[in-house]
């Protein structure tokens, strides 16, 4: 795709769209907020860390991977600190799970927490209900949980997550340290000369070690940790020659925190977002990911040293309050919740390119058209209003957040769909502050931002609500029937009541 050098091209939900600077792209999930451009840094660069370490990867043999899976407390050294957090199988990320399509994957989940704790398999197609990805099982204290998940033959490649789900303990055990990855290989392999798994998430601690509590303003902003990792580390070292091409797949697990991401220096090619893939890879300068997105990109080696940056995000503030994020990855107050600030940048990664130059490979592949919902008959068009405002009642005290005034119970169903039918969803933000949507078990495609329709509508499971704004999604509830949620991914909103129940049958 050719761009001219002022062109934007508004690719969808809540201005995911592409910005032509110097034949390059900016894709964003969300219009442009005031903050700062360029690369927003003083040009000093900040201290390397130790060596990039990947999580551990199992994967799958003969159409099948069985893991066992023990959500535990665990003792680790974070930045400098020996700090009690959570973590799978004792580590932070958790391992991650590689499968193909068509393939069987069955967790054995042993929760080893003081909670009750279950699981979550963000973004993948597969059935809500039974022992697959139904969040409405809890696992007690000490209990076990044998999970099956089934993926169809023809489920979108691309890069997933899992972690916790049980209502009222998702923010504080994924801030915790429970999360990990899961990849859907491509039918056909992509040429690199190596993958890398970035799982990018934020965490705060007490001069005790121990994960930080958090208090009400925090919670009705949405937490944000002064202690931003990659695979539980702080911007870690990265080694390549000129040339490679290596795959990074990177998941935002933050708990709130909307990821701005730049690599100077570096070529960038976009394939995807969330399970999305597009039919021919983007070149992008920059890439924003709201909690729980993902990207699946490709990065070309230039010879010299580049550092992975995330930069602030003014994502709108209920109370009002913000924090200024330093270059340390810290905050001024400690961990911030609302407004970030837009200027100051977290050193994610450092990436040292030097030695021979390599061959290059050939370019990237075309990946089949994406399906288009644009033109299929539409059975039923609703509107979700998500806002926040104080509790009535015993709750008058207390923030609450909502979808269509009312918070969530899992013993109502809000929303219920005929299987097999496309959806027009109107998503409405009347507060101050933005709102990532995620629904469980169906991508949504993005076709109208603000009244603005959609050119290149692309298909991501969690949709950025900027503050006062809306959007329009299709949605295909197909393949599967069954309750399931849809949810605020600011896990603490989704916490305090900004969820709902859908059943589709």
């Amino acid at each position: 795709m050719v761009l001219s050098r002022r062109r934007v091209l508004t690719i969808g939900g809540l201005g995911l769209a592409a910005t032509a600077v110097g034949g390059a792209a900016v894709w964003k999930l969300w219009p442009d907020s005031g903050g700062s451009g360029g690369s927003g840094d003083s040009g000093e660069n900040p201290p390397v860390g130790a060596e990039f370490v990947q999580p551990e990867e199992l994967t799958s043999a003969s159409g099948d991977l069985t893991v066992d899976l023990d959500a535990a407390p665990v003792r680790v050294q974070l930045a400098g600190v020996e700090a009690s957090v959570l973590g799978y199988n004792g580590g932070l990320p958790g391992p991650t799970l590689r499968i193909r399509s068509g393939d069987r994957l069955r967790v054995n989940l042993h929760n080893g927490l003081n909670d009750p704790s279950n699981l979550h398999v963000h973004g993948l197609h597969v059935s809500p209900e039974g022992n697959s990805d139904n969040v409405f099982v809890m696992v007690e204290a000490g209990q076990s949980f044998a999970y099956d998940y089934q993926l169809p033959d023809n489920h979108p490649p691309g890069v997933y997550w899992y972690h916790p789900h049980h209502h009222g303990y998702v923010a504080d055990q994924v801030f915790g340290g429970l999360y990990g990855a899961i990849i859907v290989d491509d039918p056909v392999p992509i040429p690199s000369a190596r993958e890398r798994m970035l799982v990018i998430s934020d965490i705060a601690l007490a001069s005790s070690g121990q994960v930080a509590a958090v208090n009400a303003m925090q919670q009705m902003d949405g937490r944000e940790g002064d202690i931003v990792l990659v695979n539980g580390q702080v911007n870690p070292a990265l080694a390549a020659r000129p040339g490679e091409r290596e795959r990074w797949r990177i998941v935002n697990a933050c708990v709130s925190r909307y990821l701005r991401l730049q690599l100077d220096g570096q070529l960038m090619q976009l394939l995807g977002i969330d399970s999305g893939r597009f039919e021919n890879a983007e070149e992008v300068t920059e890439i924003v990911l709201a909690p729980g997105n993902r990207a699946d990109l490709m990065v070309t080696a230039q010879a010299g040293t580049s550092v992975l940056r995330a930069f602030a995000v003014d994502r709108g503030s209920h109370s009002g309050t913000s924090g200024a994020m330093t270059s340390g990855g810290t905050t001024s107050g400690g961990m911030m919740g609302g407004s970030s600030g837009t200027s100051d940048t977290t050193a994610l990664a450092t990436l040292v390119v030097a030695g021979s130059e390599v061959q290059p490979l050939g370019a990237l592949p075309t990946q089949p058209k994406p399906r288009d919902l644009r033109s299929a008959t539409v059975t039923a068009r609703r509107e979700l209003v998500f806002d926040m405002g104080m509790g009535m009642g015993m709750g008058a005290n207390m923030m609450v957040s909502t979808i269509n005034g009312r918070v969530f119970a899992g013993d109502r169903v809000d929303t219920t769909v005929a299987a097999g039918t496309v959806e027009e969803w109107t998503l409405t933000n009347a507060s101050t502050m933005a709102h990532p949507l995620h629904l469980h078990v169906w991508p949504m495609q993005l076709i109208e931002q603000n009244g603005q329709t959609v050119s290149k509508a692309p298909w991501q499971d969690v949709v950025n609500i900027p503050a006062r704004g809306q959007v329009r999604v299709r949605i295909a509830f197909e393949d599967f029937s069954g309750r399931t949620v849809y949810h605020c991914h600011i896990l603490d909103h989704e916490d305090t009541g900004m969820m709902g129940v859908v059943e589709a049958r």
